[in-house]
């Protein structure tokens, strides 16, 4: 049984955080029902799209879950929503503002209510990841150093961030239901989630402490020694030195001791210090470069793994989907999803005495509505047709 077997959760949810949530409480055990509008939300459709149309980015973010789908305007339609939640295990996760569906509405019902909602920024205000991130900071200092404009970062970092914060605060709110039987109103802003991390990473404490300003390094690593090197074939590669260790292993393997010894001397310097490696990072790299440039890919690989040296070789996501990462890594199982066929999807990554929860198909939109009606709020058959005939639930027969 995985930690969360038994736990009943409604998801009210669009794009990716709070999907995330649902996924990650999904895999950890418990039954997620994700509750959309008829015909879908506004991501249903959002690219990729397989050959028949299935959204693989949809199906990605809601393995496991069960789907239905409810006219979310109707008053019948959202009071089938608050029983799934009132008559269920009380929980609900949302990224929609709705005054219905409210963590006093549903309080009212059940005092022991715990009500997630995500928002963009703490005012209610809007924001998706990259505009979030537009008024932060670290699109000014994401890429080459000679580039005057912002470079945005392809990983929706504080999506993926806040979605995981807000699972965490639903097993908090469990514990602490379990203990007092209170509820809990959880609210939690994208906006938040990014300058909490930017504040803990010391990039906003930075300014207000010693007065300067994070700088754009290119593919060099802050404080650090880190750079990225290309074979004589052309393959690249990236390496981090952050002991003086990994420095001593580098400089041996590059056969590069006299010219990093005289230019130690010469700078009067100590490259043994991290913060010495990083202030002459260029001129240590030129160094570096030749050896790199002498050899090929497979040849660096070899020498470097004989070392302490962290480095890595750059991929593409299809090198990585296609190799033993994913198709030899206890994370990853073959899933059978319509629409898109069989594939190598992942599970958790925390594992749980040695085992990854795996994950299941993503249900097709609307494909459990009735089932979960029936199970849950112990409807029948007629109540079924009737409300698909009022077209406050989805006829997914159709």
């Amino acid at each position: 049984m995985n930690p969360l077997t038994g736990i009943t959760v409604v998801e009210v949810s669009s794009f990716v955080a709070a999907p995330l949530c649902g996924v990650t409480l999904n895999q950890l055990g418990a039954q997620v029902i994700r509750v959309d509008p008829i015909g879908g939300a506004s991501d249903v459709h959002r690219w990729p799209l397989s050959a028949d149309g299935t959204s693989i980015y949809w199906t990605g973010l809601n393995k496991g879950k069960r789907s239905a789908t409810i006219d979310l305007r109707s008053p019948d339609g959202q009071e089938l929503v608050h029983r799934l939640i009132v008559e269920g295990d009380g929980i609900v996760v949302t990224n929609a503002v709705l005054p219905w569906l409210s963590y006093e509405s549903l309080a009212a019902k059940r005092p022991d209510v715990i009500h997630v909602q995500l928002l963009g920024r703490r005012d209610g205000s809007t924001g998706v990841d990259y505009t979030v991130n537009a008024g932060l900071g670290y699109p000014l200092v994401t890429g080459p150093a000679s580039h005057a404009g912002p470079i945005n970062h392809v990983l929706p970092a504080w999506d993926v961030c806040c979605g995981l914060y807000a699972a965490l605060g639903v097993v908090a709110a469990l514990r602490r239901r379990d203990q007092s039987g209170a509820g809990t109103r959880i609210s939690l802003a994208l906006e938040d989630v990014a300058l909490a991390t930017a504040g803990n990473l010391g990039l906003l404490t930075e300014p207000q402490v010693i007065g300067t300003e994070r700088e754009r390094l290119g593919n060099a690593i802050y404080g650090q020694y880190g750079q990225d090197f290309t074979s004589g074939d052309g393959a690249a590669f990236m390496v981090v030195l952050l002991t003086g260790r990994h420095f001593r292993d580098l400089v041996k393997v590059t056969g590069t001791e006299a010219a990093v010894s005289a230019l130690a001397e010469a700078l009067g310097v100590d490259f043994a210090v991290e913060g010495d490696r990083y202030r002459y990072r260029e001129v240590l790299s030129g160094l570096f470069a030749t050896w790199f440039g002498d050899h090929s890919a497979d040849e660096i690989a070899v020498a470097l793994s004989d070392t302490s040296v962290l480095f890595e070789r750059y991929r593409t996501f299809a090198e990585v989907a296609a190799g033993p990462k994913v198709t030899a890594n206890p994370l990853f199982s073959r899933l059978a999803q319509p629409g898109l066929g069989e594939y190598y999807a992942p599970g958790l990554p925390a594992a749980f005495d040695g085992t990854h929860p795996a994950s299941a198909a993503a249900s097709a939109l609307g494909q459990d509505t009735a089932d979960v009606l029936t199970e849950r709020l112990g409807l029948t058959a007629a109540d079924i047709a009737r409300l698909t005939d009022a077209k406050t639930i989805g006829d997914h027969s159709a």
